[in-house]
C-alpha cells in the first residue's frame, strides 16, 4: 500500500519511535494520523499539523479504550502497534512477577487487542496494513531484560498467526524487529543504537514494499543472519549478558 493518502493510527505516539512514526507519516503525505497515547495531553501537535494529526487517548491494556478507538477511527487503513513497555528486568533474578505480567499485558495482549479490534475496520477499508513494533529480541533472549524478550517473542508468534488469519481479507501484517534503539527503554544499553527516526522510516518503506519481516539496522540484520546460520551460537553469545 501507499503511505501517501493513508489514514493511520499510531499507539504510543507521544515519544520515541511512536513520535517519529507520526512525523514520518506526516512527511510522507498521510491523509490523517490518529496519534494515540494514554495521556493525550502528552502529545505535541504543531498548529500547522492540527488538521492532519488527531490526538486520542488510548491505553492498549484497557478494553474500553481499544473499543472506543476502533469505533471512533473507522477510516483507518494503516494500524501501527507501537505502544510497549520494558522494565529491563530478568526472569528469575527479581522478587515479583509484576513486571513480567505488565510487559505481557502491554506488548502481547495489548497489541493483540488492537489487531482484533481493527481487523474489521481494515477489512471495510479495503484490507490495509498492520505494523507491529517488535524487536530482534523477539528471536533471541537477552537475560538482562529476559521478561521483555519473552513478551516480544509472544508478540512475534502472534504477528505470524494474525498475518495468516487476515490474509484472506487483504490485510498485510508486518513485524518490525530492530536492534537497540535510542529510546528511554534502552538507556542502560551501550551504543551503537539506531535513531527512532530511522526505525520509523524503515517500517514505512516496508509498508510500501510489502515486506513482512523487517530488520532495521546493522545489529538486527547481523543477529538475524547469525540466527539463520547458527541459532545456538547466537543464544550463547546473548546469554553472557546477565543481570548484575
Amino acid at each position: 500500500m501507499q503511505v501517501k493518502g493513508c489514514v493511520a493510527l499510531v499507539t504510543g505516539a507521544n515519544r520515541g519511535i511512536g513520535e517519529q512514526f507520526v512525523k514520518a507519516l506526516r512527511a510522507a503525505g498521510a491523509k490523517r494520523i490518529y496519534a494515540g497515547a494514554r495521556d493525550p495531553a502528552s502529545l505535541r501537535v504543531e498548529a500547522a499539523d492540527r488538521d492532519a494529526i488527531v490526538p486520542i487517548g488510548i491505553d492498549v491494556t484497557r478494553p474500553a479504550d481499544v473499543a472506543a478507538a476502533a469505533a471512533r477511527c473507522r477510516d483507518v487503513t494503516l494500524l501501527v502497534n507501537n505502544a510497549g513497555v520494558n522494565f529491563n528486568t530478568p526472569l528469575v533474578g527479581i522478587a515479583a512477577l509484576d513486571n513480567a505480567r505488565t510487559e505481557i499485558e502491554t506488548n502481547y495482549f495489548g497489541t493483540l487487542a488492537m489487531c482484533r479490534a481493527f481487523a474489521p475496520v481494515l477489512k471495510a477499508n479495503g484490507g490495509g496494513t498492520i505494523v507491529n513494533m517488535l524487536s530482534i529480541l523477539a528471536r533471541v533472549n537477552l537475560p538482562l531484560m529476559g521478561s521483555l524478550c519473552a513478551s516480544k517473542a509472544a508478540a512475534l508468534s502472534m504477528t505470524q498467526g494474525v498475518r495468516a488469519e487476515l490474509k484472506a481479507q487483504g490485510t498485510k501484517v508486518i513485524g518490525v524487529m530492530p536492534g537497540a534503539v535510542e529510546t528511554r527503554m534502552t538507556e542502560m544499553l551501550p551504543p551503537p543504537k539506531m535513531s527512532p527516526a530511522d526505525v520509523a522510516k524503515a517500517a514505512l518503506e516496508a509498508v510500501e514494499q510489502g515486506i513482512e519481516d523487517v530488520y532495521p539496522g546493522d545489529m538486527a540484520q547481523g543477529v538475524a543472519a547469525g540466527l539463520a546460520q547458527d541459532p545456538k551460537a547466537v543464544e550463547m553469545q546473548f546469554s553472557a549478558y546477565l543481570p548484575g
